[in-house]
């Protein structure tokens, strides 16, 4: 032992909160909303180090119990503040499958850290800082990958979707011995985490790492099969012999305004733009097959991540103006603090309380402007937010030559009209019970196929817990005794 680990271990409670939260380096946001580089540069280890021994090592620790995925979130941030840093990664990995990813993109501040008891006196201690900061360590420093389970179970699953629910499981059932293939439809696998997040907030290369240790572990992976249309569900069970099926094929259908005009050329979807950007690499056209209409004036509507995501890549794609609109106020925007304080640093305009009315064009179909209406906040709604009112007489009209709609998604009916005996919900989401089985034995599903977009971290979960309960019923068929 080192004096210099000494020294760490021989903080007192009190020492360690008279540590104040580190700042993560972050490039300028004039420069960075030119390019599609990473926006967050990542703790530096001395103030990795530093940051993690503002933890307070509790008795019980209530920040475990806000991660959906079980982290032991003061064991890895020990580790991190020993130095031990591949230590601190070995302990992620137990419960996380994708810890570069969660690191950048869980919202942590809502779970994990909301929990800590710092939040009493001070800032919480920056666990998703840490999380990515150890993540990217062992990618930088590791002399190999994880390898295949030494005993196998001899059971094939299927995996529907490769996004953070579907690699997951994927991922917990290699660990377990078994069999597991994740059918992709896209020709990259990575499910929303490449064709829904812009990479300057999670690299793609990142998500393909993560995917090329999935494939260490033994995970085969099929891009260009969509299932319902290449395969379906059935013939994944009865004619390609896979003894269980998890369908994580996640929530991508765009819903739109239902207003006039919203058919003009230059009106998109938040998904058909993003990923457009992201997996079709439309911004390098005519180098890439994808074109993209780049707007000067952009208006993205909605509230979210998604929005936030859209219309800080409308800013990188050359917008002289782009603008937010949003039909509640700032402190109720569902996005992240942090996307939304990167998104007025990068010049974004944000039009609050307004709701649109109308999508204006002109005689050849294209758009020319966006009719909207001043709201004011009256009465709670079933969200518990103040229900947005319109303000009569308050219309104006913003000019813009590109709409971009963020407003939700639904469910993909695809597989839900392809599978005999499948149970939906009234929206379309696969009914599941608490093991996630669905109402065919033996096919799961789980992330936002069962609940509506929700965060990868919450997919994630899910997978985990599908894996758990996979694992189970194919044990409780080979042997009955197993219950």
């Amino acid at each position: 032992m080192t004096e210099e680990t000494k020294s760490r271990e021989s903080l007192t409670p009190k020492q360690r909160m008279a540590i104040e939260r580190q700042i993560m380096p972050e490039r300028p946001g004039q420069e960075r909303n030119q390019d599609f580089l990473e926006v967050n540069l990542g703790l530096p280890e001395r103030l990795a180090i530093l940051e993690a021994q503002r933890c307070l090592q509790c008795k019980k620790p209530a920040c475990v119990q806000g991660c959906p995925v079980g982290i032991n979130i003061p064991a890895f941030l020990e580790r991190v503040a020993e130095g031990d840093f591949f230590g601190a990664a070995e302990v992620l990995r137990r419960d996380n499958t994708l810890p570069a990813v969660t690191g950048r993109v869980c919202p942590q501040e809502t779970q994990c850290e909301i929990k800590c008891v710092r939040c009493k006196t001070d800032a919480p201690v920056a666990i998703g800082w840490l999380e990515r900061f150890v993540a990217d360590y062992e990618i930088a420093h590791r002399n190999g990958r994880p390898r295949v389970a030494a005993c196998r179970t001899g059971f094939k699953v299927a995996c529907v979707g490769s996004g953070p629910a579907g690699m997951t499981c994927a991922g917990e059932l290699a660990k377990l011995g078994h069999d597991v293939t994740v059918f992709e439809a896209f020709h990259l696998p990575g499910g929303v985490l490449v064709y829904g997040i812009p990479e300057f907030r999670l690299p793609n290369s990142v998500v393909q790492d993560e995917i090329e240790n999935l494939k260490s572990l033994g995970v085969k992976v099929e891009t260009n099969v969509i299932i319902g249309r290449t395969l379906t569900i059935g013939q994944l069970l009865d004619e390609e012999g896979f003894d269980a099926v998890f369908i994580a094929n996640g929530a991508g259908l765009p819903t739109f305004m239902r207003v006039r005009g919203e058919n003009f050329k230059g009106v998109y979807s938040a998904n058909e733009y993003l990923t457009r950007t992201n997996l079709m690499r439309a911004f390098e056209y005519p180098e890439s097959d994808t074109p993209i209409i780049m707007g000067k004036r952009v208006c993205v509507i909605g509230g979210g991540n998604v929005a936030m995501d859209a219309v800080r890549t409308s800013k990188r794609l050359g917008a002289d103006e782009s603008v937010i609109v949003y039909r509640r106020a700032l402190e109720q925007m569902p996005a992240r603090v942090e996307e939304v304080h990167h998104a007025e640093q990068e010049g974004i305009r944000f039009e609050m309380l307004t709701a649109p009315t109308e999508v204006l064009g002109d005689e050849e179909g294209w758009v020319r402007g966006l009719r909207c209406i001043r709201m004011e906040l009256g009465e709670p709604d079933a969200s518990g937010r103040r229900r947005p009112v319109p303000i009569e007489g308050s219309e104006f009209t913003i000019a813009c030559d590109l709409v971009i709609v963020a407003i939700g998604t639904g469910a993909n009916p695809l597989i839900t009209q392809t599978t005999l005996g499948l149970k939906t919900n009234k929206w379309g989401y696969i009914e599941a019970d608490e093991s996630l089985m669905t109402s065919i034995p033996g096919v799961f599903a789980g992330g936002d196929i069962i609940r509506g977009a929700a965060t990868v971290i919450l997919a994630m979960g899910d997978g985990k817990n599908a894996a758990r309960n996979i694992d189970r019923y194919l044990k409780e068929q080979a042997d009955p005794r197993v219950r």
